[in-house]
């Protein structure tokens, strides 16, 4: 795609397929010529004298011959008043097929021609419509599945991000000028910088550059989905959770142990936040090269979530070596765990079991992971096991 074109693009606005209505738009220097060409207002055409901008105008789209194809309603945009920048026309028209590509044909035929992919939020921003974060947002606006999703992509848009980054420029511009004066004349007797000032700047320069990086994560992570990995013991009811959590059976639920070989991943949409729920192989020894591999993608799966549901067999003799094993793999200063207690009618004894008589007896595996992950003071990452 050459951004120095200026010659005029056309494309179905609207979504592919038969609807009620239908939009196609028209952006290029020829674009307001083009379309009173075939558009008859009241029986006759109007000429670009007769065209008043942001306007909407009920008439008939008609071919060379003069034939209806169909009753439209179309507005004009003048230059720069428009999402490209550019002189513009919206048709709307009904959403046959055969309409849609009619038009489109008849369009081309007086010299517009088919826009590529993205075209025309390229054109808005070589034309100084947006910058590039918000001609990115547009792709993610439009492909939004939740609310969280929706309301990054539409700040972004409104210029969020763009203020956040210039913020930023205003302060890396004051830095470097301070710093360029000391090079300039460091060897007068002066103090061009103060040297408070100087600190304050960095660090007001440094948890900006912080700030945008996690919120660029956050953006990448609400997006995909916030990864949630359920791992847990062979047979202690992963794929069951996974089923119950979706409303579907996604999932086959087998008494045989080592039945997921493989991570299954599933998103949900939870108070306006998107959740990628993967289901992974039971962790357990096992001789089964497969088996072994799934095992390794379980805990590949663990490193990278952000939330992990530790699923553990209260019926099991295994129960607190699985639970031991699952913190091990766990950050538990980054990572949010939720130990999940599974069959409990099973176990005459879980009546006594609550979560502090657990956390007590796994309190040195929880302990060596908050060290080893370079933390302190277990009370204060209690509660991070709910």
């Amino acid at each position: 795609m050459s951004i120095l074109k200026k010659d005029t693009i056309c494309a179905i606005a609207t979504a592919s397929g038969t609807a009620a209505v239908s939009m196609i738009r028209m952006s290029g220097i020829d674009s307001h010529n083009i379309a009173i060409l075939h558009f008859l207002r009241k029986g006759k055409n109007m000429t670009i004298n007769d065209i008043i901008p942001n306007k909407m105008y009920y008439g008939i789209f008609i071919d060379r011959e003069r034939k209806a194809i169909d009753d439209v309603m179309i507005t004009f945009f003048k230059a720069p008043h428009s999402y490209t920048g550019e002189d513009s026309v919206e048709i709307v028209c009904h959403g046959s097929q055969y309409i849609q590509n009619k038009i489109l044909e008849i369009l081309i035929q007086e010299g517009a021609r088919l826009a590529e992919a993205g075209e025309y939020t390229m054109r808005a921003f070589v034309n100084g419509k947006m910058d590039l974060t918000q001609a990115e947002a547009v792709a993610d606006l439009i492909s939004s599945q939740s609310e969280a999703e929706h309301r990054i992509a539409i700040n972004q848009l409104r210029g969020g991000f763009s203020k956040e980054l210039q913020s930023l420029r205003s302060k890396l511009l004051d830095l470097t000028s301070l710093m360029e004066l000391e090079l300039d004349f460091g060897e007068e007797d002066v103090e061009f910088a103060d040297r408070t000032k100087l600190n304050n700047l960095v660090d007001e320069a440094s948890e900006k550059i912080k700030k945008l990086t996690d919120s660029f994560r956050l953006g990448n992570t609400i997006k995909r989905g916030i990864p949630v990995a359920i791992v847990g013991d062979t047979n202690a009811g992963k794929s069951t959770i996974l089923n119950a959590f979706l409303g579907e059976e996604r999932a086959i639920v087998s008494d045989i142990a080592g039945t997921t070989r493989d991570t299954i991943e599933e998103t949900l949409n939870i108070d306006g936040k998107t959740f990628r729920f993967i289901d992974t192989a039971g962790i357990r020894e096992t001789d089964d090269t497969i088996e072994k591999i799934g095992i390794e993608r379980a805990f590949k799966k663990i490193s990278e979530a952000d939330i992990i549901l530790g699923i553990l067999d209260l019926s099991s003799d295994n129960f607190f070596n699985s639970a031991r094993l699952i913190i091990s793999n766990v950050n538990l200063l980054k990572q949010k765990l939720i130990l999940i207690f599974n069959k409990v009618d099973l176990n005459q004894q879980a009546m006594w079991m609550d979560t502090e008589y657990i956390i007590d007896n796994l309190r040195v595996a929880i302990e060596r992971n908050i060290e080893d992950n370079g933390g302190y003071m277990l009370d204060e990452y209690k509660y991070s096991i709910t």
